[in-house]
């Protein structure tokens, strides 16, 4: 089996050691709120009558309380989140926001072929619509439209390039540019880097817990009630009242209808508890780059950056220009469990250090202030599942698969139109009204994703080869990705 170049260019233990020694096991985007957007909420120990009911303070939940109230300003929306707004998934992860809602075209092409031309331009849409937002709402979530560029780090992914290029000319989509190693380098300056293809139109990067904050904050200013601390632990719908309950501990919510916006949690509804695994993604942040260290690396069109390998990395520059360095690793506990100790793993933070050095030796000597993971909401088709329960007063959305930063504003949608018994081209999608296959029971599902994650690995070191495990489970629609 051969060897990767993070292998074959892997930097001395020392400057490694050197670049972790001071980081701290917190979240950049969190730390870097400022003061008037780390509010603490009330928590609800009383009961409150709603309209409309959310459970998650994430974006999925957020943009549902924002969009439910410009459809209806006279509606009563209240959102309830077990801890604090954005604390989760929306507060800590890359700050990429793709305009695809299928995790990719070949994704989206390879379940449902006859609608991807309306999934990509309901993206676009959704996409356009959150760049508008900051004016229109009057928000400042750091949006640059700056595109991404894939790389290709290995021989037999320059191919991959060639073919992904080649495919959207064919359908005439001239917004992906082929760049060769001169080119690519000259965007972003990498010795690793053999190929590259920048997308100029369906990319951008932002800042996720600013995202989080402010919509929050847009969401009060619309009369929205947002309670913290408030986990619910049971989900009721008597039928004399053909109202939705949520319960916890000394408090409730009593709606009319409700969202059910929790994600990477174990769902609220018995029929979606095997729908999703969660999975635990490291990321890396360094200090600010000096002027000296930007000029070795170049990056002046500041596209957000990701390799094609299955353990894949992705990165991009914050405002003050330091860089995110993340993925790789993607790792499942049994159990489907997802704990705080999990975010805690030396070799995964090292094993990033270690590829990062890889990637730009010229800035050896750089340090990580930041270190810290999340766990990713996955489901078997990469991109999210919609649904109804309770008679259709309850909807909800979930397994984003890692690319939800725009995607979540798009199940807002969804998820309102249903609860609205919307007859419309997003209700009508398949993507909307098919439910992918769920995973397994323990402790299959953990033999299952610790085997397929094998594959993967060794499909990377073995020219991108597919073993017989993968083919099957691409035969079958299925797959495990962070």
């Amino acid at each position: 089996m051969g060897t990767t170049v993070f292998e074959r260019r892997r930097p001395p233990a020392s400057v490694i050691e050197r670049s972790l020694a001071e980081t701290e096991q917190r979240v950049f985007w969190l730390d870097d709120l400022g003061d008037g957007a780390k509010r603490t909420r009330p928590r609800l120990t009383s009961e409150r009558v709603a309209d409309l009911a959310i459970v998650g303070g994430g974006y999925t939940g957020l943009w549902t309380a924002v969009l439910a109230k410009r459809r209806n300003p006279d509606a009563h929306v209240v959102l309830v989140e077990a801890k604090a707004i954005g604390w989760a998934a929306s507060g800590r992860n890359g700050g990429f926001c793709e305009a695809s809602l299928t995790h990719g075209r070949e994704n989206g092409m390879s379940r449902w072929p006859e609608e991807m031309p309306t999934l990509d331009r309901l993206g676009i849409e959704n996409f356009d619509a959150i760049e508008a937002a900051e004016s229109e709402l009057g928000m400042d979530f750091e949006f640059e439209r700056n595109g991404s560029l894939g790389i290709a780090v290995e021989p037999h992914q320059v191919e991959w390039l060639h073919e992904q290029v080649a495919e959207a000319q064919a359908r005439g989509d001239d917004t992906l540019r082929f760049l060769d190693e001169s080119a690519v380098r000259a965007e972003v300056d990498s010795p690793t880097y053999l190929a590259g293809v920048w997308d100029t139109r369906g990319s951008a990067i932002l800042h996720p817990a600013k995202l989080a904050a402010e919509l929050a904050r847009v969401a009060e200013e619309l009369g929205v009630e947002i309670y913290e601390r408030f986990p619910v632990r049971r989900l009721d719908t008597p039928g004399s009242t053909g109202a939705v309950a949520l319960v916890t501990d000394g408090g409730r919510v009593l709606a009319e209808r409700a969202v059910l916006a929790t994600n990477v949690f174990p769902s609220l509804l018995k029929r979606n508890r095997l729908m999703t695994v969660p999975v635990y993604d490291y990321a890396l942040m360094t200090e600010p780059l000096s002027a000296e260290q930007l000029a070795s690396i170049g990056w002046s069109n500041r596209q957000g950056l990701g390799d094609l390998a299955n353990q894949f990395h992705y990165y991009r520059l914050s405002r003050d220009n330091r860089i995110l360095f993340g993925g790789y690793d993607a790792v499942y506990h049994y159990g489907r469990r997802v704990r705080e100790q999990y975010e805690e793993r030396p070799e995964s933070y090292e094993r990033l250090a270690a590829h990062f050095f890889t990637t730009f030796p010229q800035l050896e000597g750089l340090r990580f202030s930041h270190r810290w993971a999340g766990a990713i909401d996955t489901s078997t088709r990469f991109c999210a599942f919609f649904g109804t329960a309770r008679d259709g007063r309850v909807a909800y959305a979930a397994g984003f698969t890692g690319l939800g930063v725009a995607s979540t504003r798009f199940a807002a949608e969804v998820m309102l139109d249903q609860l609205e018994q919307r007859d419309n081209e997003r209700t009508r999608l398949r993507m909307v009204r098919e439910r992918p296959l769920p995973f397994p029971p323990e402790p299959a599902a953990a033999i299952g994703i610790n085997a397929t994650r094998w594959s993967l690995d060794r499909a990377d070191h073995t020219g991108g080869k597919r073993n017989m495990l993968l083919k099957t489970l691409d035969a079958l629609g299925l797959g495990f990705d962070s």
